[in-house]
């Protein structure tokens, strides 16, 4: 691991805004930021850019950032210090330890922006939008909250198009390129990220979808997928 790693793994360990396979923070998330204000997550975050942006937007909300990398976390987390953004903070951990960290109801929404789309049908699992990962969100989303998603990836896009009626969700918005229309983009679409900017460079189609869970506990074992995203086992 280069030294600059190195010193950025370090740091966060510092950052107030940074924790860190935190114990005991099961509802205390109003502790931690001072207030009771509704929490978004943003997931696979990277560097943050949508917790950061959101956070500038909404300064009566709080973001969490949560990924695995503290290498990408180091970026955001300085960023929100020296912008003073005291709404925006990171978590570092994987995503499907959400339920250790969160109590039920705690998140008012989340964020999926540009995850590794896992192409190869036997990853399917790993994409963010699988029933298996829609599950652990419910176990942490009040009832009604959104799930947004913002790809680049044709294929995460249609195979989450599939996912969201197989697994009894509701969807509110599908925009099937984001910058079709510039004048009608939304200011929360317009934040990009630093991954979605080297899309846009490359002119690829920016998609997003926006949906929330069923009512009922989902059992992902159960749910049918079309045959074209069936793993193997599945059927």
């Amino acid at each position: 691991m280069g030294q600059k790693k190195l010193q950025r793994f370090a740091d966060i360990e510092t950052f107030p805004n940074v924790l860190i396979y935190p114990e005991g923070m099961q509802g205390k998330w109003k502790e931690h930021f001072g207030n009771d204000q509704p929490i978004t997550l943003e997931l696979a975050c990277g560097k943050g850019d949508y917790a950061l942006g959101l956070g500038r937007m909404f300064p009566d909300r709080n973001f969490i950032g949560v990924d695995l990398k503290g290498n990408r976390i180091w970026k955001g987390a300085k960023t929100a210090l020296d912008e003073k953004l005291a709404n925006v903070g990171f978590l570092r951990t994987q995503i499907d330890h959400l339920e250790n960290y969160f109590e039920a109801g705690e998140v008012s929404e989340i964020w999926i922006t540009f995850p590794d789309p896992f192409l190869r049908a036997s990853k399917a699992k790993k994409r963010l939008t699988h029933p298996k990962f829609l599950a652990i969100y419910q176990k942490v989303l009040r009832p009604g909250a959104t799930i947004n998603l913002k790809t680049d990836s044709a294929e995460l896009y249609h195979f989450t198009q599939a996912v969201i009626p197989a697994a009894g969700c509701t969807l509110v918005e599908d925009v099937a390129d984001v910058y079709a229309n510039p004048h009608a983009i939304t200011p929360v679409l317009k934040i990009q990220t630093f991954y979605e900017g080297m899309h846009l460079a490359d002119r690829r189609t920016i998609r997003y979808l926006k949906f929330t869970l069923p009512s009922q506990p989902i059992d992902w074992r159960t749910i049918q997928l079309p045959d074209e995203y069936a793993v193997e086992g599945e059927h």
